[in-house]
């Protein structure tokens, strides 16, 4: 019998500010590095409303107005997993930003800086496409024989 494909959603949210973006300084588990805030989508959850709701609980922020930027993918043939992150842009925030969250340390740096933070593969790969026109579609295909990232596909579209 075929083993079923294995999906996991999840949304991330770049928030601006003029010319600075708002991360998380993530100093906990395997995702180390500056990211911007979100997670996992709960069922039966819509993807726009787990972004609206992971800002909130790593950043004290309500945002609005969401612009979708694009998906980001991880594809494991071997293991038949899926593992889909939804990408959001917006500048539309209203409220105090946190101290500290249990996901990290919530902070404002400049647009042009943040690229030279420590920052996973997978964000920095992804970060210039949040300030340009379109949307984009990156498809990464984990090589599980040597535990480590495989081709990667960039798709403006």
């Amino acid at each position: 019998m075929n083993k079923p494909i294995n999906i996991k959603f999840w949304t991330l949210c770049m928030v601006q500010n003029g010319d600075y973006v708002l991360l998380l300084d993530r100093k906990h588990d395997h995702f180390k590095g500056y990211i911007p805030p979100g997670g996992k989508v709960e069922f039966p959850e819509s993807f726009t409303d787990a972004a609206i709701r992971e800002v909130k609980e790593e950043t004290g922020l309500d945002v609005s107005r969401l612009v979708y930027k694009g998906l980001y993918e991880y594809v494991n043939p071997v293991k038949k997993d899926r593992y889909m992150i939804f990408n959001y842009w917006t500048d539309s925030f209203t409220g105090t930003l946190s101290e500290e969250t249990r996901e990290g340390k919530p902070m404002w740096v400049h647009k042009e800086e943040a690229i030279h933070l420590p920052m996973q593969p997978s964000v920095r790969r992804r970060f210039p496409f949040f300030f340009e026109e379109g949307t984009f579609e990156i498809q990464v295909e984990w090589d599980e024989k040597n535990n480590k990232e495989g081709p990667v596909r960039i798709r403006r579209t």
